[in-house]
């Protein structure tokens, strides 16, 4: 299965990985999907990548329609919206795979577009945003992990994507254990990315702060609990997974890069969904229940509701 007409949808950090490495692979059409002001910008602006500017062919969806591959690099929060783009894109031939964090967004797109379409993935890419600028090493970086969620592992459209990622400089793997994969970053995003946004300080905390081991490992707990009764075995992950790339003590991951932007965080995504599933399986998480609820407060303060300067007394205490 070749896969000659590739489709990406999201040209954010995730994309820009994408595009830098799929740019100069011949015999390919590539094009980054976008519709109204976002259209027009990226035909004229283009986006700039570790310094330079990259002219990817831009089409709406309809011109996107039925590429061989559709690769998703939207934020979670973003998702919905897209669907309808989704659906006027997949056309009988079409694979998608989903660059996206957690581990449920190819259930939610294959609920939208049928199941046979979706090929199970992950990435791995420590990228930061200076002004218009994606950052990232592409020596360091882990980059994408993907596979059938069941037999044959290795089937035509897995070897296409080889074909495709292969001689381009993006780093890849095959897994015949894509969903503990998945779930094996999933941890990692949850234990590593989410306290470190509370404190707002870089992933060295880690290192230096018991306490801050002790909320990871909480986290980390409730997390491999509901797991394993889900009956996903996280063991069969391999290391590129379970490790994140290699960052320096500064590093500030996505979370509370978004924190740090005034944008809205992923938090639905990742501790809200271990939320619902405790509930719907009975497993208290007390530690995701918290960090969901701070990360959430957090937001509020960035839009302002916690900004009382010039507000008149409306309530009294004493301490």
């Amino acid at each position: 299965m070749k896969m000659k007409h590739v489709a990406i949808l999201g040209a954010g950090a995730v994309g820009a990985y994408m595009i830098w490495g799929l740019s100069d692979k011949s015999g390919i059409s590539l094009g980054v999907v976008a519709e109204n002001d976002r259209n027009k910008r990226l035909k004229d602006k283009g986006i700039t990548i570790n310094g330079t500017v990259y002219h990817p062919e831009v089409w709406t969806p309809k011109e996107a329609y039925n590429v061989d591959l559709l690769i998703v690099c939207l934020k979670y929060g973003a998702l919905p919206a897209a669907m309808d783009s989704i659906k006027k894109i997949v056309g009988n031939d079409t694979t998608v795979m989903s660059l996206m964090n957690g581990v449920d967004s190819e259930e939610i797109i294959s609920a939208q577009v049928g199941e046979e379409h979706v090929l199970y993935s992950l990435i791995k890419v420590a990228s930061h945003r200076e002004d218009d600028n994606f950052c990232f090493d592409p020596e360091t970086t882990i980059g994408i992990i993907f596979g059938e969620k069941n037999a044959p592992y290795d089937s035509e459209r897995v070897r296409g994507i080889e074909e495709l990622f292969a001689d381009t400089g993006l780093h890849y793997n095959s897994s015949e254990h894509i969903i503990e994969e998945v779930w094996s970053k999933f941890r990692l995003n949850v234990c590593n990315n989410l306290p470190q946004a509370i404190l707002g300080a870089g992933v060295g905390c880690y290192n230096d702060s018991i306490h801050m081991k002790a909320i990871s490992d909480g986290l980390r707990g409730e997390l491999e609990a509901i797991a394993k009764a889900k009956g996903i075995d996280m063991t069969k992950a391999s290391g590129p997974s379970v490790h994140g790339s290699p960052v320096p003590p500064s590093a500030r991951y996505s979370t509370l890069q978004d924190i740090d932007a005034g944008r809205k965080t992923e938090i639905d995504m990742f501790s809200g969904a271990l939320i619902r599933m405790g509930r719907e399986l009975g497993i208290p998480t007390p530690y995701n229940e918290y960090t969901y609820h701070m990360i959430k407060a957090l937001e509020e303060k960035n839009d302002g509701k916690f900004d009382y300067e010039g507000r008149t007394a409306e309530s009294t205490c004493s301490l």
